[in-house]
C-alpha cells in the first residue's frame, strides 16, 4: 500500500458552512434493534442510548464483566476482513460500520450502544432499520458545538488500481466506483452530497443510502464459511450475485451495490468523529484502505494540533 500525504487539514469557519448544523445531538430517547451478526452467527441485541455532549459514539460490551467500552474512533481499529473491527482493552465489537454509518447520516455525534456479543446484527443487510430505530428514538440538538474541519490538500492511498482519496471541496461529496467481472454488476459509481449537509437527519440519506445492501458472490460463500466467515449471511439479509445473474432479486436501486459501499465508506469515516469537508473518492476499495484514509486524516489532524 502506498500513500500520498500533504498537510492539508484546516479549520473551518463559520461564514464559510452556511447550513451547516453547528451544534451537536444525541437521541432523545432509547430504542433498541435485535438480529443475528453476520460472521458469528450468533443473536445479539443492541440498545441505543441519548449520551453527554463530547462523549461520542461508544459500544458498552454488556455481555462482559464491567461492561467495557469501545469508542468508535480510528485509533480503535483492530481488522478490516470484510468488517470494521474495534478493540479497546479486552472488549471489542464487529461489523459497526451500517450502524455508524446511520448514525452520522442522520446527525447523531453522541450516543451509548449497548450491545450483549462480539458482533453487531446485519438486520436486512442494509443501514435502513438502523435508520428507523434513531428515527424512533428521536434526535435532540446539544449546547456544545460541533468541531469542523476542511480538507485543503489532497490525500491519497492506493492498493493496486484501488483507491481511496479526501480533495478539497466546498461541500462534502463522496462518490465510489466498484468494477466486478460478473456483467450483473460490471462497473457501477454512485455520487452522493448530503443535502443540507451531513448531520441534518437528512431525508436524502435515509432514501438514497441506508436502504443499500451488502452483496456478495456466489462462488466466494464456500471458500469464505471455511474460513469461518459470514455464518449468520443468508438470502434474507445479503443480495448474492452469481454469472448468470442475481440470486435473490429485484435490487433496491440499479446500482444497489456501488450505493452500499459508499455507505460503508461513510461508517468507516465515521470514526473521525466528524468528517471533515471534503469530496471522498473510492474505486474498488475496502474496509482496510477507508480506515488507513481515516487513519491518515486523523494523524494530519493531530499534526496541526
Amino acid at each position: 500500500m502506498q500513500t500520498q500525504t500533504a498537510p492539508g487539514l484546516s479549520g473551518a469557519e463559520s461564514s464559510e458552512l452556511a447550513g451547516v448544523p453547528q451544534s451537536q445531538a444525541t437521541l432523545q430517547g432509547e430504542v433498541g434493534c435485535e438480529g443475528v451478526g453476520l460472521h458469528t452467527g450468533e443473536p445479539v441485541q443492541v440498545k441505543l442510548l441519548p449520551a453527554p455532549a463530547n462523549s461520542g459514539r461508544v459500544f458498552v460490551r454488556t455481555d462482559l464483566p464491567g461492561a467495557p467500552e469501545v469508542s468508535a474512533r480510528v485509533e480503535a481499529v483492530h481488522q478490516t476482513l470484510l468488517s470494521t473491527e474495534l478493540t479497546q482493552g479486552m472488549a471489542s465489537v464487529r461489523t459497526v460500520e451500517h450502524l455508524l454509518a446511520a448514525l452520522v447520516g442522520m446527525g447523531v455525534d453522541n450516543v451509548r450502544i449497548e450491545v450483549n456479543g462480539a458482533e453487531l446484527p446485519l438486520l436486512d443487510g442494509s443501514a435502513l432499520e438502523w435508520t428507523q430505530a434513531i428515527t424512533q428514538a428521536g434526535i435532540v440538538t446539544q449546547a456544545a458545538s460541533r468541531p469542523m474541519t476542511r480538507v485543503t490538500e489532497p490525500v491519497w492511498l492506493h492498493q493496486g488500481d484501488a483507491f481511496v482519496a479526501a480533495l478539497p471541496a466546498q461541500e462534502l461529496r463522496f462518490t465510489y466506483g466498484i468494477d466486478f467481472d460478473l456483467p450483473a454488476i460490471g462497473n457501477q459509481w454512485q455520487s452522493w452530497s448530503p443535502q443540507p449537509y451531513l448531520g441534518a437527519a437528512t431525508s436524502d440519506f435515509v432514501a438514497e443510502i441506508a436502504p443499500a445492501r451488502t452483496f456478495g458472490l456466489l462462488h466466494q460463500i464456500d471458500a469464505l464459511r471455511a474460513k469461518g466467515l459470514i455464518k449468520g449471511g443468508s438470502l434474507e439479509n445479503a443480495l448474492v450475485c452469481s454469472e448468470a445473474g442475481w440470486v435473490n432479486p429485484p435490487l433496491r436501486f440499479a446500482n444497489e451495490p456501488a450505493r452500499h459501499k459508499l455507505l460503508d465508506l461513510v461508517g468507516d469515516l465515521s470514526l473521525l468523529g466528524v468528517i471533515p469537508i471534503a469530496h471522498f473518492l473510492a474505486y474498488k476499495a475496502s474496509h482496510q484502505l477507508h480506515t488507513q484514509l481515516a487513519r491518515s486524516l486523523n494523524s494530519l489532524a493531530h499534526a496541526k494540533a
